[in-house]
């Protein structure tokens, strides 16, 4: 009965992991790589599920399904990198104002609250029937698996490359990338597409493994993928771009499983927000609060 029970718990946390973890590497490429605090994520996240769900209600492809929920990533990342670089809105309300206004857009793209796709055939379906079985929760790790390797390899490439380093330099020290003559404003356009291209995929993959999306199913995205990347970063610790694409892999299933344990306790769903809200900040607090003991000068916190 335990044996059970713990395998349940693994092999929930282990998918769940898989699929977010897009999110996590997302928030990662903004907030660590970018120095770009996006909020666009809670709404890139819906608006790859809704377009997953319309087309494969309607009976399109579901691998197609999935490559156009990418590209609707792309296309609000895009967004939101050009209202920074382009009107020179601060990203922060750059970000607002797109997850605000995405709402309306996902309402729009779905025609209703929420789709459903339960006779619908998902990329799980397909998957299974290649192999001549039934949708089972391991045909469901092992095809997000695949995925996720896929992804990896793909950015642990694009990465290392002279755009992909010209976009990490970006967040550092964007003034001696500029004067290298890089184009600092298509970096960050560029990464914030990137960026909500993965958690749009993310969506769209989730919307199918739990075969329905709703307008508010991404509601504390960019809670969780922060979470999960500072967690990720304190268990491993990485020293390069690989390593830290595990981290965020880690810290996603890491996160997922502690979720998914609390919930199988009897917490009450509606409390994971502000437990997740609150490991954030402790774990934002720790080196302030080792920094004060070893009596070393913090600088403010930034405003904006």
């Amino acid at each position: 009965m335990l044996s059970s029970i713990v395998v349940g718990i693994l092999n929930t946390s282990i998918s769940e992991g898989l699929v977010f973890g897009f999110v996590t590497i997302g928030v990662f490429l903004t907030f660590r790589v970018l120095a770009f605090p996006d909020l666009t994520v809670d709404g890139s996240f819906v608006v790859g599920g809704s377009i997953a769900a319309v087309m494969i209600f309607a009976g399109c492809n579901p691998f197609l399904a999935t490559i156009a929920a990418f590209m609707g990533g792309l296309i609000t990342g895009s967004i939101t990198g050009l209202l920074n670089t382009k009107l020179r809105l601060s990203a922060l309300l750059a970000g607002i104002l797109m997850m605000v206004g995405l709402y309306s857009v996902n309402l729009l793209i779905m025609g209703r609250p929420n789709t459903p796709m339960l006779r619908s055939i998902t990329i799980f379906d397909s998957i299974a029937g290649w192999f001549g079985t039934t949708r089972s929760i391991i045909l469901v790790i092992i095809a997000l698996a695949v995925i996720a390797f896929i992804v990896f390899m793909i950015l642990n490439w694009f990465l290392r490359t002279e755009t992909g380093l010209a976009l990490r330099a970006s967040g550092d020290n964007e003034r001696m990338v500029r004067g290298l003559g890089s184009d600092t404003d298509k970096n960050v356009i560029m990464g914030c597409a990137l960026a909500n291209g993965l958690v749009a995929l993310s969506g769209a993959l989730v919307a199918q493994n739990q075969q329905f999306c709703d307008v508010n199913m991404g509601i504390g995205m960019i809670v969780m993928g922060l979470a999960a990347v500072i967690i990720g970063e304190a268990v491993i610790r990485p020293r390069g771009i690989t390593s830290t694409l595990l981290a965020c892999f880690a810290g996603t299933f890491i996160y997922r499983l502690f979720i998914t344990v609390a919930l199988r306790l009897g917490l009450a769903p509606g409390n994971l927000k502000l437990i997740t809200a609150l490991l954030v900040i402790i774990a934002l607090a720790i080196p302030y609060i080792q920094k004060k003991l070893r009596h070393e000068w913090m600088p403010p916190a930034a405003r904006m």
